[in-house]
């Protein structure tokens, strides 16, 4: 199973970017999945998680800028950033809790992919 995240880059404060995590390979189900970000020098933490089924939690520091959504015909999973702040600047990493058979689970990290918002 891999996890692939796209979308990072470079914008100017207050802008917008729109991350990507593709799973792939031998994949049962899929349960929940996550983004986390790593500034420099920072420990790697949580950003927002969505279930299966839909249901949601953010980080409470994002005070309603990202959005997280998951298509989970194509194993997908997508963060929404909007009025992006300098301290948003970071890695980020997405995860997933999969089930490769109706009894193995493993959690997946994808590669990661940079986000530097300028002010």
């Amino acid at each position: 199973v891999q996890l692939q995240a796209s979308g990072g880059g470079l914008v100017q404060a207050g802008g917008f970017l729109r991350l990507s995590c593709a799973a792939s390979g031998s994949i049962f189900r899929i349960n929940d999945m996550g983004w986390y970000r790593q500034a420099p020098g920072k420990e790697r933490a949580l950003v927002a998680a969505i279930s299966s089924g839909g249901s949601t939690k953010y980080a409470d520091s994002l005070e309603g800028r990202f959005t997280i959504s998951r298509h989970n015909a194509k194993n997908t999973m997508y963060l929404q950033m909007d009025s992006l702040k300098p301290e948003d600047s970071a890695v980020y990493y997405c995860n997933a809790d999969v089930y490769v058979d109706m009894w193995r689970r493993t959690a997946y990290w994808g590669q990661g992919t940079l986000v530097t918002v300028s002010s």
